[in-house]
């Protein structure tokens, strides 16, 4: 069963916006992570309560890393669980497109859907390699023609339609995913930048302000990525997807889905 958790919560403002190159944790007062939820805050979560800032971030590190790893292939039949059309047992909705396509049209032909690494695989050059090639936190079904148009560009507003676009936006350096989940992927862009610090062969990843980040272990926007996780609160579909990755497959959560206000505890 999905967690009883408080959905309507207002972000704590931060005095000064202070967004630094290759990220900091912000070093003006913002409120503790409080316990909001009945499900995880008394244990799952009981070693970040009360923390803020690099403290939190850390603390969460320690408490995510906590996983089961999958192989790639694997993601195949995982994305199928944890992408499912509510509506159609048969599809699965892909994420900028919004469309519901077929389970078994999976695979690298026009038509298909195929796995899409919202934070991508160059920003940080990990590769399809368990790990961070392989976390379902942001392993996404998308269409193999929108997945390339989107490339390994950084989010942010602005840009123009494209086919099977579903609302989404693209330009020269950036991608908008449509209104509907654009707190998603925020979330999921965070989550990366909390789960991967360098401690376990993989790059620290981090969020940064910029939009030409090309291969490097940045992604951006963070200012934008704010923006979106607030504007746009975690969905059903969203808090079941966190729930079935914590159950069935890898043991962690991403902490921005059950408490999207600590986004702005940390950073």
């Amino acid at each position: 069963m999905l967690a009883t958790r408080i959905r309507h919560w207002k972000p704590v403002a931060l005095a000064t916006a202070a967004v630094l190159v290759g990220l900091t944790a912000s070093t003006l007062t913002a409120t503790p992570a409080a316990a909001t939820t009945t499900a995880y805050d008394d244990t799952y979560y009981a070693d970040a309560i009360g923390k803020t800032g690099t403290a939190l971030k850390s603390s969460l590190h320690t408490i995510i890393s906590d996983q089961t790893k999958l192989s790639y292939s694997a993601v195949w039949n995982a994305l199928k669980v944890t992408d499912q059309d509510p509506n159609n047992s048969g599809n699965v909705i892909l994420l900028y497109s919004g469309i519901s396509r077929s389970k078994s049209l999976n695979g690298g032909s026009t038509g298909n859907w195929n796995r899409e690494h919202t934070w991508a695989q160059s920003h940080g050059d990990f590769g399809t390699s368990a790990g961070p090639g392989t976390d379902l936190h942001h392993l996404r079904p998308e269409d193999v023609q929108v997945n390339s148009i989107r490339g390994n560009k950084d989010f942010d507003n602005g840009g123009s339609s494209f086919t099977n676009s579903g609302g989404s936006l693209t330009d020269s350096n950036s991608f908008e995913p449509r209104d509907a989940v654009k707190g998603d992927v925020a979330r999921m862009i965070l989550y990366m930048a909390v789960r991967y610090e360098g401690d376990d062969s993989w790059a620290d990843l981090e969020p940064n302000d910029s939009v030409t980040n090309g291969s490097t272990r940045f992604h951006g926007r963070l200012s934008v990525l704010k923006q979106w996780n607030d504007e746009d609160p975690p969905s059903t579909f969203e808090e079941n997807r966190n729930e079935v990755i914590y159950d069935t497959y890898q043991g962690n959560r991403n902490p921005f889905i059950d408490h999207p206000e600590w986004v702005e505890a940390i950073w």
